[in-house]
């Protein structure tokens, strides 16, 4: 895109001298501002592509600070594409273990799988190249292209979203539509030669320090001199916010079942269920009218082929995922018939307490086995 009088979309077309003067901001304020104030994360250090690209697939969905030591987790895990590509899926989900959308593991291995089988092993050297990689969508391929292969390409996550609607005082809209690619547009527009990665990573800094979704700390933003956000007196209603969509709650058990030598039975999920490949306390949704340790009862006998008699709850943890909560119930319970056998599961162990550890569990069953306490465990 040219970058000097440039029309960047219906949004922003009407101020072409606007877009000047928050280029010319973004060169004599807001880099310097970003060396200044830029924070030490982990990720910023020895950039590579592969780094980068590991630490953009985490923070898709977790804070700055939650994903910091899963980051290092995983570096000292995988340290490289060849080492991530070669490990057992066991050990790559174990490593994710806490994060959630594990999905989203499993591509970044599946990413890691096809940088190695490429000529030398290397990362492709194009945002066609990356976009091609399994998970990499616009947003991580323009991150790794501008962070660690020099690409003049824009990166606009949440953050650069908020602040450019901000800046130019617009309502934004929903991903996909006109709104969004006129701030993607606009994000490419304002680039500065030869320093893509800089101003992306400055753009993101902004959003996550000073023009923060409630209350922006206008006065110390390197940009509030062109901020017509800002002018309005009322910056915080850029982007407009969007409709509260309901979210569903459900109701699940799990049964905690102990053998004579102590050992819990724990089922592997299936590939394609949610939080497939996990290991958890085998159990279901409730169904309407239907008391927990009928529930119980019941899912263990259509996964597992098993009678149990249910017992008391041990422990119950509520917990939120993007488009359901749940509570989930862990009742003690006892085998009373039949042998465990996959058939609403992938997989199934009897587990001792101490080697627990070892298997990659959805957070809420963590929680469960936490609840549980080295007494009861």
């Amino acid at each position: 895109m040219k970058r000097s009088g440039a029309k960047t979309g219906r949004v922003f077309s009407a101020d072409a001298a606007r877009l000047n003067a928050v280029r010319d901001a973004v060169r004599a304020s807001l880099l310097p501002w970003f060396a200044r104030s830029a924070r030490d994360l982990p990720w910023r250090r020895r950039r590579t592509a592969y780094r980068v690209l590991v630490a953009e697939v985490m923070l898709q969905q977790t804070r700055v600070d939650q994903a910091a030591p899963y980051y290092r987790r995983f570096l000292r895990a995988f340290p490289s594409t060849r080492a991530l590509a070669a490990a057992p899926e066991a050990a790559v989900l174990k490593a994710w273990e806490g994060l959630g959308y594990y999905r989203r593991a499993r591509q970044l291995q599946a990413a890691a799988c096809a940088v190695v089988r490429r000529p030398g092993g290397r990362f492709p050297r194009t945002l066609e190249g990356l976009r091609a990689l399994p998970g990499v969508g616009p947003y991580t391929a323009a991150a790794v292209g501008s962070l660690a292969l020099g690409l003049e390409a824009a990166g606009v996550d949440g953050n650069v979203r908020r602040v450019l609607c901000r800046v130019f005082a617009q309502p934004g809209g929903p991903p996909g539509g006109s709104a969004a690619r006129a701030v993607e547009a606009a994000a490419t527009a304002l680039l500065l030669p030869g320093r893509a990665g800089a101003c992306n990573e400055a753009w993101m800094e902004l959003g996550a320090l000073l023009c923060v979704p409630r209350v922006p700390r206008c006065d110390a933003c390197p940009l509030r001199r062109v901020c017509a956000g800002r002018a309005t007196g009322a910056p915080a209603r850029f982007p407009a916010p969007r409709a509260a969509r309901r979210v569903p709650h459900k109701e699940v058990g799990a049964a905690v079942i102990r053998d004579r030598r102590g050992r819990f039975l724990i089922a592997r999920r299936r590939e394609g269920d949610m939080l497939g490949g996990l290991w958890e306390f085998p159990g279901g949704k409730r169904e309407h009218g239907e008391s927990m340790a009928a529930c119980i009862a019941r899912e263990l006998d259509e996964e597992m082929g098993i009678g149990i008699e249910v017992g008391r709850c041990l422990a119950r943890v509520r917990h939120a995922y993007s488009h359901f909560t749940m509570t989930l119930h862990a009742h003690e319970a006892r085998l009373v018939r039949g042998r465990p056998r996959c058939l609403q599961c992938a997989d199934y162990a009897w587990v001792r307490p101490a080697d627990l550890d070892r298997y990659a569990f959805s957070r809420a069953d963590r929680k469960i086995i936490e609840q549980l306490g080295p007494g009861k465990v």
